[in-house]
């Protein structure tokens, strides 16, 4: 990337976070993500000029992918040249976009809801790229935290949240469900709910339509007999842990059972990797915002995300 602010920046070590900033420079489509959004964002007739469409998206994404709230990025703009030069800001003469401005460009995203429309033209072109196959899908669900305590404005936790149990531990937040291809582990559909919705409600709605085979863990277990079940997907669910460990491995029969479930859970296995790099890479274990809405939006945003940085490699060969 350019090295800007009057030519103070000399730092050139190649750290972790240049390196995954310079991939991502490479792999994100922006001229396509800013022709998306530049159609609503504001003309600035008026008063001071607006900042570039561009510059606003790239500080939008690195918010999602270091977990930095609306003051946070501010100030990370003012005290990280890396940051500004990402974001094509040029120098310190230059003015930044404080919290205010970067709250209202989410809030452009919100209200046109092209969080989705982004995700949707990031899928377009992994498939277009032989990324994503359309022939199978795994889905599944993860707990998102959201902050129980009810110091705030409202006096109360968040009405759209709700608390269950897993395990022998309480949770209390929303639940992130997926559908992703079967083949690459990219992820094709997103969806929210709170985080007592059963998982199998959700299985046939994280389907894109196009697939005859799914695989989803011992939780969706009765998804192909639910009324929005389509007769043609074939569902290869896995088995109740307790009637697995009921195996007698001596039987024939049992041990065959017991080498489908080992085939069923390897290909599983690469439907956590999305939960994998939105929680552990981006850092995104507790809710940011107040109602499903926003934060299924800010899902999309993640995983339209997490889907290139999966892809990089590919991509990048592709660019040479």
């Amino acid at each position: 990337m350019r090295q800007a602010d009057l030519g103070l920046n000399l730092s050139t070590k190649p750290t972790r976070k240049r390196k995954f900033l310079d991939e991502m420079e490479r792999v994100v489509p922006w001229k396509a993500l800013v022709e998306l959004v530049a159609p609503f964002a504001p003309e600035g007739k008026r008063g001071r000029p607006p900042f570039a469409v561009e510059s606003m998206l790239r500080i939008h994404f690195m918010q999602q992918w270091f977990g930095l709230s609306d003051p946070a990025m501010e100030e990370a703009l003012h005290d990280i040249p890396l940051y500004r030069d990402f974001a094509q800001l040029q120098a310190w003469t230059h003015r930044l976009p404080d919290e205010s401005t970067i709250l209202r460009f989410r809030h452009l995203l919100e209200e046109h809801k092209l969080a989705k429309e982004m995700f949707a033209l990031v899928n377009d072109l992994l498939r277009g790229k032989g990324l994503m196959l359309r022939s199978g899908t795994m889905v599944d669900a993860t707990l998102i935290a959201a902050p129980s305590s009810t110091k705030n404005a409202s006096g109360e936790r968040d009405p759209e949240m709700h608390q269950t149990k897993k395990g022998n531990q309480w949770h209390f937040g929303m639940k992130a469900h997926i559908g992703a291809d079967a083949d690459s582990g990219l992820v094709h559909t997103v969806r929210a709910t709170a985080a007592n919705a059963a998982d199998v409600t959700e299985a046939n709605s994280l389907l894109h339509g196009e697939e005859r085979v799914a695989f989803g863990d011992a939780g969706y277990q009765g998804a192909a007999k639910r009324p929005d079940a389509r007769p043609e997907v074939d569902w290869h669910i896995a088995m109740r842990p307790g009637k697995r460990r009921a195996l007698d491995l001596s039987d024939p029969l049992d041990a065959l059972t017991e080498q489908i479930e080992r085939k069923k859970a390897s290909i599983r296995a690469k439907v956590e990797h999305p939960f994998r790099v939105i929680k552990r890479q981006f850092g995104y274990v507790k809710v940011r915002y107040r109602a499903l809405l926003k934060n299924r939006l800010q899902l999309n945003t993640l995983f339209a995300l997490s889907n290139l940085w999966m892809a990089r490699g590919k991509l990048m060969a592709e660019l040479g």
